[in-house]
């Protein structure tokens, strides 16, 4: 296993928008233009973690109560 160089710079990755080199001032972007793109896919909701809901242990119920407004 080849351990990191603490002396060398981190390989550079491109820009996670548009793929060009990522620029030091707006890492891991090439600019601030490709920063905010990926601000507003992340406020749009277009980035998700797929979610596999689960029963929350719950019997009916008592969903049934929970969901009343009385």
């Amino acid at each position: 296993m080849n351990a990191h160089d603490p002396s060398q710079p981190h390989p550079a990755r491109p820009c996670p928008v548009c793929g060009k080199p990522a620029a030091h001032a707006t890492r891991p972007f090439c600019s601030k233009r490709c920063a905010d793109v990926d601000l507003h896919r992340w406020l749009g909701g277009h980035y998700r973690v797929p979610v596999v809901e689960e029963d929350g242990g719950l019997d009916d119920t008592a969903r049934d109560d929970s969901a009343r407004d009385d």
